[in-house]
């Protein structure tokens, strides 16, 4: 018998001083089995600091390769970004610059190895697509604090990244990098 997804409810409560934008989330994942705490956690992280109208959680879920982790819509259906998480490939980011007017990625890979990889085969617009980068001792730190159902504040302000969870108070960076050097 397979194994189900394990539904984690967030209330976030967010803070973007950078974007301007405050707003309180609330959050319904679907964790696969085969989806490690962390993507899942890169995933919400995605979500909540690309926020805007018309942003949404893949239909499709993890395993489709045709649709993002996250994408934003306009009213009219007009397909606006689409916003990847982890390592994709090359291929994945090409098609991704052909399908949305913007697309960005959120990772804690090392900038080498993406490099390398965005390297491997022509990317459309590679130039264009935005890398924001997370320490995975930030990622590791925030993980070790998740429940399944908790509210958490999420604050951005000059690059800097703060998460409460609970009691604790985690600090850390995202970092803008580019996929060519």
């Amino acid at each position: 018998m397979a194994l189900g997804a394990t539904i984690y409810q967030l209330e976030v409560a967010l803070s973007d001083v950078d974007r301007s934008v405050y707003e309180t989330l609330e959050l319904r994942l679907a964790r696969h089995p085969s989806e490690s705490l962390r993507y899942m956690l890169t995933r919400m992280l995605a979500y909540a600091l690309s926020y805007e109208e018309g942003i949404a959680f893949s239909k499709g879920g993890l395993s489709s390769a045709e649709e993002p982790p996250v994408r934003i819509d306009d009213p009219t259906g007009l397909f606006l970004a689409w916003i990847d998480v982890g390592a994709p490939s090359a291929e994945r980011l090409h098609k991704a610059s052909k399908a949305a007017r913007r697309v960005a990625l959120y990772t804690h890979v090392e900038p080498a190895l993406l490099r390398r990889e965005a390297a491997s085969r022509a990317i459309h617009k590679v130039e264009t697509i935005e890398v924001q980068r997370f320490e995975p001792a930030f990622l590791d730190a925030v993980e070790a604090t998740v429940e399944r159902r908790m509210a958490l504040e999420i604050t951005r302000t000059a690059g800097a990244l703060y998460v409460v969870a609970g009691k604790s108070t985690i600090e850390g960076k995202i970092e803008p990098i580019s996929l060519v050097e």
